[in-house]
């Protein structure tokens, strides 16, 4: 089997809100989470971000483990909210040399730093305007990407507009189980995901009028992928179908029993990144939905479709599928004791390979995944050691088929596992540790897992083993 091509990038990513502590300093003012964090029971551990993983303090430590592991990318994000404490406006110059520095760092380990501008973590200022409700909010980003753009491109050359705007949408602002808490009306959340589409166009546009050199930029998604339960072309089509159905989800038993469900169109994959890559919300959610779908104009869709370099897809799961002539695809049952993570998400090495040839099928764009990886209960067992086999096994497995995809000649040009370091895992607190990086949370002591020793060795190999 051939492998990855020469320009692949091996990576880590983080984001700010998880890593950075020091929420209340230099100059920073709350995010949603922040405000998220100070209700009761929001957090299960009753903890928030407010020091985390202390990387404001720690960042050259952080970076110098990069450099052992191997890494060749970088993929952080920013805190918004650190560079505009208002959102807009006024620049916070000590937020910006904190990035400076870290981008400085990595380049001089020769790390690429790929640069996300939105993980989750809204300015409080511009939630109290109304948040991702207000259509002024897509302007507010697009000036805030230009700052950025302005100021470091430089030195970056990959930019991610939004991450997973599926989790903020509808766990943000209709389940009310992540930050801001809302529990909305579908119409409003659609309203906000609109908004959330335009944000990334005037961003896309901000970032190229103002870089200072070539740059690629591009979206970050997740959702539901299905995969074919018996591979053959039938099944195969079905599963097509499953993955961009606007209205499917994970727990589905097939499409389109759930129409009127107010959850489904607020998580799934094509409602979000057909309007960016194909320019039109996709033709079934629009005859579903009716009056829910916000009014919107030519000149919206042509912002929102502004051309893009890349698709970055964050995977974790999925789920098989079997054709089915009447409802088009079945969900099918996994075997009793199928493996699942700490999270309790089933292990699905499969999507590795359907996902990125899916979505090149239809959307033409060189693919990324920006994130992959699972959590676990690690330790430090009594040698000082931190054994984490089921994540080795893992991500061999996962890796094994995204090296399928690749030798099909699916252009994908990079994996970037989550996590770099254990973190704070929103809402779940401190309890679930996805990091190939140990970080012992009272001492801030960092300890490299097996895990990262074998995805060191498996960077140095470029792939090859698998």
């Amino acid at each position: 089997m051939s492998g990855f091509d020469s320009d692949f990038f091996w990576g880590s990513a983080t984001s700010a809100y998880q890593i950075e502590g020091g929420t209340g300093t230099d100059g920073r003012t709350d995010s949603v989470w922040d405000t998220f964090c100070r209700k009761p029971g929001a957090i299960r551990d009753h903890t928030s971000g407010e020091v985390a993983c202390e990387h404001l303090k720690y960042w050259k430590q952080d970076v110098d483990l990069m450099a052992q592991i191997g890494l060749q990318a970088y993929r952080f994000s920013t805190s918004w909210s650190r560079i505009l404490p208002d959102g807009f406006g006024r620049i916070n110059e000590k937020g910006v040399d904190f990035y400076d520095r870290l981008i400085d760092a990595l380049l001089e380990k020769n790390i690429e730093p790929f640069i996300t501008l939105f993980h989750w973590d809204l300015p409080e200022a511009l939630e109290k305007r109304g948040g991702w409700l207000n259509p002024d909010i897509a302007k507010w980003f697009g000036d805030y990407s230009g700052l950025m753009s302005e100021r470091f491109s430089d030195r970056v050359s990959h930019w991610v507009t939004l991450n997973e705007p599926q989790c903020v949408i509808w766990l943000g602002y209709y389940t009310g189980t992540k930050a801001p808490g809302l529990k909305l009306i579908t119409k409003d959340c659609l309203l906000a995901l609109h908004h959330s589409l335009l944000a990334h166009g005037y961003s896309v546009r901000a970032l190229r009028d103002k870089a200072k050199k070539a740059i690629k930029v591009g979206p970050v998604n997740t959702g539901s992928v299905a995969y074919p339960a018996v591979p053959n072309s039938v099944n195969e089509a079905a599963a097509y179908r499953a993955t961009f159905n606007v209205f499917s989800s994970e727990e589905d038993k097939h499409s389109y029993h759930h129409w009127n469900s107010p959850v489904n169109p607020l998580w799934n994959f094509a409602w979000y990144a057909d309007p960016i890559f194909l320019g039109s919300y996709p033709e079934e959610g629009l005859k579903a939905l009716g009056n829910n779908v916000p009014k919107f104009t030519d000149e919206e869709m042509t912002i929102i479709s502004e051309p893009v370099d890349y698709c970055g897809l964050n995977l974790y799961s999925g789920f098989p599928v079997i054709a089915d002539s009447e409802l088009g695809w079945l969900c099918q049952n996994r075997p009793l004791g199928h493996p699942v993570t700490a999270f309790k998400w089933p292990v699905t090495p499969e999507i590795m390979y359907w996902a990125p040839k899916f979505f090149y099928e239809r959307y033409k764009k060189p693919i990324y995944v920006t994130e992959n990886g699972m959590s676990g209960h690690d330790w430090v067992d009594e040698s000082g050691e931190i054994k984490d086999p089921q994540r080795i096994q893992f991500l061999k497995s996962y890796l094994k088929e995204y090296k399928k995809a690749a030798s099909e000649g699916i252009p994908i040009k990079g994996y970037f596992l989550w996590s770099l370091m254990d973190n704070f895992e929103w809402e779940q607190g401190y309890e679930e540790r996805f990091g190939i990086v140990h970080v012992d949370f009272e001492t801030q002591e960092r300890r490299l897992k097996d895990s990262a020793k074998w995805y060191s060795q498996c960077i140095a190999n470029k792939g090859e083993g698998l």
